[in-house]
């Protein structure tokens, strides 16, 4: 976040350190967000699945989530057999309102509306993270683009979902074995190159910081130039 520091100056020393986080959702995604943000330092306060949303101000346990949603099968009201203090809310469009510094939508396409991204920017949530294919209605992204919310657009945040399968092809292709380490650390590398393509393009084509913008400009580029060097077009 802090490479964003000459477009977004009142948010340059943000990070997961310390924030609290809400995720939508309470499926792969989700799951593997709650776990990449408290490895950042991050609290995960509040998740959610199409019944409701649970909240505890002291952050949501990984632990029960997993064997809850991938053990278990269970809806995530029945959280509170194993944390009674928790407060469970049976709307999950409400999670919204639950203030935060990092929304993390993970669950399912235009799930967070104008309303809620008014709600979160109005609650002081500064970064905005698309797990889910589209979570954010185009007023919503409008709203965080207007507000200089750090908005991680769906169709470069959530691509390390393919870049792994593209590592997982890899591996078995060439018959190695990678540690999870090494797939995290080569995921890095490739999701700090789509951060730098999707800026740079921004900047380039005079909208610098609009990160929605830069993405659709860097991925229709890549395309191009392929079918140019094809001999396509």
């Amino acid at each position: 976040m802090r490479d964003l520091l000459p477009i977004y100056p009142k948010n340059s020393n943000k990070s997961f350190k310390g924030a609290k986080v809400i995720i939508s959702g309470s499926g792969n995604v989700a799951i593997y967000a709650h776990k990449k943000a408290s490895e950042l330092g991050a609290k995960v306060i509040a998740m959610s699945d199409s019944g409701g949303y649970i909240y505890d101000p002291d952050g949501i346990n990984l632990d029960t989530i997993k064997v809850l949603k991938e053990v278990e099968r269970k809806r995530i009201v029945e959280y509170r057999d194993k944390h009674p203090d928790v407060k469970y809310v049976d709307d999950p469009s409400a999670i919204w309102n639950i203030k935060c510094d990092i929304a993390l939508p993970c669950a399912t396409q235009n799930e967070l509306d104008g309303s809620s991204a008014k709600a979160l920017v109005e609650n002081g949530c500064y970064s905005v993270g698309e797990g889910a294919n589209m979570p954010s209605t185009p007023e919503a992204v409008k709203i965080f683009l207007e507000n200089k919310i750090l908005y991680g657009p769906g169709k470069a945040a959530n691509a390390g979902g393919v870049a792994v399968l593209a590592l997982e092809m890899s591996q078995n292709s060439s018959r190695t074995y990678w540690t999870f380490d090494e797939v995290d650390d080569r995921l890095k590398t490739i999701m700090r190159n789509i951060y730098q393509n999707a800026s740079i393009s921004a900047k380039e084509y005079g909208d610098e910081g609009n990160m929605v913008r830069g993405a659709n400009i860097a991925g229709f580029m890549k395309v191009a130039n392929a079918m140019l060097a094809q001999g396509i077009v």
